[in-house]
């Protein structure tokens, strides 16, 4: 069983005591996001639980705990999100020169190969026009350059829910724009971060992106990948695609442990928290020795 750590929030930057106390305690329970009376009983056993998938924009609070991890035999890796957007867009997310730092610290703990770099979604707007990112994804590569072999990018998607806080988003001259408005500017400016990507050693994928990229040389990715698992780790895991997930995403089975509406970063542009106030609500309820991450 693979354990996804976790779409649905920031585990490691927000709830790290409680992942390890339910490692320690080898199981987690996990309510369904749409039905919130039915609950899953998850084993977090090393015997059990055959990799870790990460995803996070802060580590950090993790740190402490990765020698028990890797004396209990889990095995691990990180898709770790680094962007650098404006204020306006990433209220609380840490800043451009502590997140590069503290990836570089993880590659020194963890190892390159165990990070991967993701520059997602792109969000084309007023504030962050194409220029804007062709200076910003060659900014972080260079900084990244040797820490990761990957980098992870993606189209940003206008769900349902996320309409309402994009059309207010516009109203406050953010300037974010459909992907159906942006067509036209993608070729370029995909063509130009591929060649950056290049040029710092870097493979660039996509992540569950409709689009198809490959006239770019940009291959469709996993972010639960079955081939870089067995690389990692010489596991050989499903190779089934995950029913739950778009039908774009790759990635194979996994359980996610994490829970909608509680991460605290505050990007506009996030999928997983409809209300910023909720999210903080859940958050200051939340207790480290629950069997669930919000009760």
């Amino acid at each position: 069983m693979i354990i996804s750590a976790s779409r649905r929030t920031d585990l490691p930057a927000f709830y790290s005591s409680w992942f390890i106390n339910r490692i320690r305690a080898g199981f987690c329970t996990v309510p369904n996001p749409f039905n919130p009376h039915q609950v899953a009983h998850i084993s977090l056993k090393p015997e059990d639980v055959e990799v870790i998938v990460f995803w996070t924009r802060n580590p950090r609070p993790l740190f402490p705990y990765l020698d028990e991890l890797d004396k209990g035999g889990y095995g691990y890796y990180f898709q770790y999100t680094l962007t650098g957007y404006p204020r306006e867009l990433e209220t609380h997310t840490p800043s451009l020169e502590a997140a590069v730092q503290t990836f570089r610290q993880l590659v020194e703990r963890v190892g390159s190969r165990r990070v991967i770099w993701r520059y997602d979604p792109i969000v084309l707007g007023q504030l962050t026009p194409p220029d804007f990112h062709r200076r910003r994804f060659k900014e972080i590569a260079q900084a990244l350059r040797g820490c990761t072999h990957r980098s992870v990018i993606s189209l940003l998607d206008v769900y349902p829910k996320l309409k309402k806080r994009l059309e207010k988003a516009q109203r406050m001259d953010l300037g974010l724009l459909p992907i159906d408005e942006t067509q036209p500017l993608i070729g370029e400016l995909i063509s130009d971060l591929v060649e950056v990507a290049d040029q710092n050693q870097m493979e660039l994928v996509s992540c569950a992106e409709e689009l198809d990229l490959s006239p770019y040389d940009v291959r469709p990715g996993k972010c639960i990948d079955d081939g870089l698992i067995f690389d990692l780790f010489g596991i050989q895991v499903s190779h089934e695609k995950d029913p739950g997930q778009r039908k774009a995403c790759g990635c194979v089975v996994s359980k996610d442990i994490g829970m909608y509406g509680s991460c605290l970063f505050g990007c506009q542009y996030c999928y997983a928290v409809s209300s910023f106030r909720r999210a903080r609500i859940n958050y200051e309820h939340h207790d480290p020795e629950s069997t669930s991450l919000v009760i």
